[in-house]
């Protein structure tokens, strides 16, 4: 049984900063991705960022310069550096860990709210 236990969400004012974390645990294969996905409401869920196994990485062109993704291999945790933060990334922010092509596990997602 895989769980993402994920932390570090909030309120915070345009401009601002903020940092994610989402630690995994179970049986999980060394080599996988861990990512960060965000919902807004109205809105399908669309993938922030993501790391595989700390090799590659890759962003939306919306966050690319302003967030960074990070993770620490000996802890299963994934890291999303947030910074110059606009209030349209007010969302849901979701860590997902895939194992294989057909097996993604999901956290349970963290608020960010961004005030103007």
């Amino acid at each position: 049984q895989v769980q993402l236990v994920e932390s570090g969400g909030g309120l915070v004012q345009a401009g601002g900063s903020l940092r994610l974390s989402c630690t995994a645990s179970g049986s999980i294969p060394k080599i996988n991705t861990m990512g960060w996905y965000r919902q807004s409401p109205g809105k399908q869920r669309e993938v922030v960022a993501t790391t595989t196994s700390g090799i590659s990485t890759n962003y939306a062109d919306s966050v690319k310069g302003r967030f960074t993704i990070s993770r620490d291999n000996a802890k299963n945790t994934v890291y999303l550096q947030m910074n110059s933060l606009k209030p349209e990334d007010t969302a849901v922010y979701y860590c997902s860990l895939r194992v294989s092509r057909e097996r993604t596990y999901w956290g349970q997602g963290t608020q960010v709210t961004v005030s103007s």
